[in-house]
Order: structure tokens, then C-alpha cells, then sequence
């Protein structure tokens, strides 16, 4: 086998993936400055998900209900007050309610920071309220991400441990044959391939490098937006345990590996089960904006600095192409920086680490300076040499 980095293909787009303008962002904060604090909440929403408020006469009473897996988170915007309230779970005869009361007083401490749970005959819900004049627009994403990402982590988690029932079914709607055949090209190509270059580093006594690779193939997997369910949740917990640097490193090697043979041994029907379009009120992912992403990229700079120094092309391609990966892992972008990673992700697809490596500098160097739209469509030897030589 060639020694080549491993492939890319972008997921299809998912059709309800909220898209963020940072325009939306700078005209909230610039609105809560000058105490205009309808406009300001307007424009967060506008923020987290624009198609919120599509067609909707702002001007009156805002009242947005929609969708987070099996939540509904409910919005309501007056002229003076600010309110969330998500119904997510149901109380039956057979749920566990001491166990699962005793853990809401816990979530409730932590890691809830802004909402509660409360319990309302049989219902429990995420509840939020303020004066519209203390909303300002960090605290209105905060509390509105705090409140879908946990309704989502925890419906699942006390149906299955306290037999609690879901509030509602999720709104989803499934892929079509030509998606269908396309994202499970995709996942058993990356599978395939995981195969082939970790049995390849395994002959190479590459061991090292292992971490690496099922870092790489988990992120592919986890970044299409159409994969949920309890996929979705094992690779949440995998990806995460194995950046956890409290983790022993060869214990998260071990459970890495176990974990990605058990999804090479799954077939195209355990696959395809948990892939679909979902409703989403937010993207579960962190805000983003060019400060964001710099400082992202900073934190890297020391590492990236040495490979470039030492002249390893070999694992400044794995470090940055891994990395690109979890920058789309963690946060939700503007589709400028998300197709700047996309393009080079897919442009260094297949090269041997000393084509690869001026490409995925490049853009690194683009995200460092804060100005992504200075990448070059052409990245020559005369770039490499200069960094290399």
C-alpha cells in the first residue's frame, strides 16, 4: 500500500442544519449596546438559526415552537419579557421516579447554569425566564444551547436507565434512495479505508499513528449531520473520551480500537437505521466566529511550528487533517470557513504527505491570521520550500 493520507468526501448537506451569519451576531450585540433589546433578541435567533423567524412578523408578540429530537423548545419574546420552556420526557406507572427526581436535583446543580428542570404532572421541562432588558445575546445563545443540548442528552439516557417516556416523537424525515446509497458509500468507504491504512501502520510498526487513524474515521462519521440516534451518541462518546487527555493514553487506544471494530462489523441496515434528516431548533455545536477559530488555531501553533521545523510532513498532514476535522466536530461555522476546510480536506485527499503538507498549511496559516479568504487556489513547491527549506 501507498503511503497516502486518507480520503475525504464532504457529507451531503443536511437539510435542516441551522447556518450561521456572523452579521446576525454583530447586529445583536450592537442592538443590546444601544438598549434596544427586541431587536437584539431577534437578531441572536436570527443568529442561532435564521429560518426561525422566516416569515414571521416580528414586530408583534415572537412565538416560535420547534423541534430538538423528541424536545419542543418553545420561544416566547414580549416587549418585556424573554422565555424557554422545553417539555422532553413524560412520567409513566413504570419510570423509576425516585432514581430519575434524584438525578434531575443533580443535572439541576450541575451542569444546568442558566435553566431547570421542572416537573409538571407528568411532564418534565427545561424552564427559562428574564426581562428582555438582561438578554444580553451571550446569555440568550447560552441559555438556548444549554437548554437543546442536555433536552437531547438526557431524553435518550432516562428513557433507557428510568423508563421514562419521550415527550414526542422526533420529527425526521428519512434519507432518499440516491442519499441513502451515497452516505453509505461514504461510511464504508471511510471503514474500508480505516482498515486498510491501520493493518498498513500495523506492518510499519506505526503504532503511534493508530490514535490517529480512528480519530480521523470517527470525526467523518460524527461530522454528517444526517447521522443521529444512538450512533450518534456512541461516536459523541468515543471522539470525546479519546481527546480526553485524563484518559490513559493506551486506554483510549484499546477502546478506540475495540469501538471501531465493532462499526466495521456493522452492516449497511445498522448503519442506515440512525441516519436521517432530524429537526433542529440549534446546532448542538459551539458558536463560531474568526476570533473563535483563531484562537482554535493558535492553540496549535507550538506543534504545528515543530513539524514544520523537523521537516515531518508525516505527521503534520495527520495532526492537521485530524484537527481540521474536530474544528468541524466542535464548531458550528459560517459556510466560508466550513468550505475552506472542506476544500482542503478534499484537495489533499489521496496525496503523499509532501504534496499535502503546503495545501493544509496554507489554510491553517488562513484560519491563524484570521482572514481565510487569503488561501490561494495554488499551493506550489515555492511555498513549501519556503517553509521547509
Amino acid at each position: 500500500m501507498k503511503n497516502v493520507l486518507p480520503k475525504f468526501q464532504r457529507p451531503i448537506q443536511g437539510i435542516t442544519e441551522p447556518r450561521t451569519d456572523i452579521s446576525h451576531w454583530n447586529k445583536a450585540t450592537e442592538a443590546y449596546d444601544i438598549e434596544d433589546y427586541k431587536t437584539s433578541l431577534i437578531e441572536t435567533i436570527n443568529y442561532i438559526n435564521p429560518e426561525l423567524l422566516s416569515n414571521k412578523d416580528t414586530n408583534e408578540h415572537i412565538a416560535l415552537v420547534r423541534g430538538q429530537g423528541s424536545a419542543e423548545i418553545q420561544v416566547n419574546v414580549s416587549e418585556t419579557t424573554f422565555s424557554v420552556k422545553a417539555p422532553f420526557l413524560k412520567i409513566t406507572n413504570n419510570t423509576n421516579k425516585v432514581a430519575l427526581y434524584r438525578k434531575i436535583a443533580e443535572i439541576n446543580f450541575n451542569p444546568l447554569t442558566l435553566s431547570q428542570i421542572q416537573l409538571k404532572q407528568d411532564t418534565l421541562w427545561f424552564e427559562y425566564e428574564t426581562p428582555i432588558s438582561l438578554c444580553q445575546p451571550f446569555k440568550v445563545y447560552g441559555v438556548l444551547h444549554e437548554i437543546c443540548v442536555y433536552a437531547d442528552k438526557y431524553d435518550d439516557e432516562f428513557v433507557e436507565k428510568y423508563k421514562a417516556d419521550f415527550y414526542q416523537e422526533a420529527n425526521t424525515q428519512p434519507l432518499t434512495g440516491s442519499e441513502a446509497e451515497q452516505v453509505w458509500q461514504q461510511i464504508n468507504d471511510i471503514l474500508t479505508e480505516y482498515k486498510e491504512h491501520s493493518n498498513y501502520f500495523q506492518e510499519k510498526r506505526w503504532d503511534s499513528f493508530q490514535w490517529n487513524l480512528m480519530v480521523i474515521a470517527m470525526l467523518k462519521i460524527a461530522n454528517m449531520p444526517y447521522v443521529h440516534g444512538a450512533l450518534r451518541t456512541k461516536l459523541k462518546e468515543y471522539v470525546d473520551n479519546l481527546f480526553n487527555t485524563q484518559i490513559d493514553f493506551q486506554y483510549r487506544i484499546d477502546k478506540g480500537t475495540n469501538f471501531m471494530q465493532k462499526l466495521c462489523a456493522k452492516t449497511k441496515e445498522d448503519f442506515m437505521k440512525d441516519a436521517y434528516h432530524a429537526e433542529t431548533f440549534i446546532s448542538l455545536k459551539w458558536r463560531s466566529s474568526v476570533k473563535i477559530l483563531q484562537d482554535d488555531a493558535k492553540y496549535l501553533e507550538n506543534t504545528v511550528a515543530k513539524y514544520v521545523k523537523e521537516e515531518d510532513h508525516f505527521a503534520l498532514c495527520y495532526f492537521l487533517q485530524y484537527n481540521f476535522l474536530y474544528t468541524i466536530y466542535n464548531f458550528n461555522m459560517e459556510e466560508l470557513h466550513k468550505n475552506a476546510l472542506y476544500d482542503v480536506l478534499e484537495k489533499t485527499s489521496g496525496l503523499e504527505p509532501d504534496q499535502a503538507a503546503p495545501k493544509l498549511l496554507e489554510t491553517y496559516y488562513s484560519f491563524l491570521n484570521g482572514d481565510t479568504k487569503a488561501v490561494s487556489k495554488n499551493s506550489g513547491k515555492d511555498f513549501f520550500t519556503k517553509l521547509f527549506g
